[in-house]
């Protein structure tokens, strides 16, 4: 067996070094991990800013002096946002229902072929007023008094840290949040139901 030249036994044994050569190795990934929570506590952040001025519009809209304008909300939830997230992007949709138990739901029709599905020229219930037969019987806008009022905000924002496009992914994300509230009985409710056959 050959053996090692004196300064090569000293050299194999020698631990000066070690320790930066394992943080090399293993920053990245420390660091990756690092920026990822904290974009991901960023995103939380920007969800609970979106959703608590979305709830607090909601609230307001539910009154008589907001029915005939939501525009004067909208600014105030957007404005809001902006302090936090000076770039973001924000929209909103408001779609009203009768009741609670009819979110979502389709308009009635009369299945005439039996398919399972509305075909043109079936019978429908226009619940929404828009002369159409929809997936999603919601009349876009606050509604009138006593209607269940779905209120949306999407918050597009670009991310602060660079994680995400790193990992091949987009650097903006939308951030969403919506509430549910009743309208107050501030005068006669108002009904656009009709049955329409095209």
């Amino acid at each position: 067996m050959i053996r090692l030249p004196t300064h090569l036994r000293s050299l194999r044994r020698d631990n000066r070094g070690t320790a930066i050569t394992e943080f090399a190795l293993t920053a990245p990934l420390f660091l990756l991990i690092l920026m990822g929570i904290f974009d991901f506590s960023w995103q939380m952040y920007a969800k609970q800013v979106l959703s608590g001025s979305v709830a607090q519009a909601a609230r307001a809209s539910t009154l008589e002096g907001n029915a005939s304008s939501q525009t004067a909300l909208d600014a105030a939830v957007r404005k809001q946002v902006k302090k936090v997230f000076k770039n973001a992007n924000v929209t909103f949709t408001r779609k009203a229902y009768d009741s609670y138990d009819e979110i979502g739901d389709p308009e009635n029709y009369t299945d005439s072929n039996n398919n399972g599905r509305y075909d043109t020229g079936e019978c429908f219930q226009d619940v929404n007023g828009n002369g159409n037969w929809d997936a999603d019987r919601g009349q876009t806008g606050n509604g009138g008094a006593e209607d269940v009022v779905v209120y949306s905000a999407k918050m597009e924002v670009t991310r602060i840290l660079p994680v995400w496009t790193m990992l091949g992914q987009p650097q903006k994300t939308t951030i969403k949040a919506s509430t549910v509230l009743r309208n107050q009985p501030y005068a006669a409710a108002t009904s656009t139901n009709k049955v329409i056959c095209t």
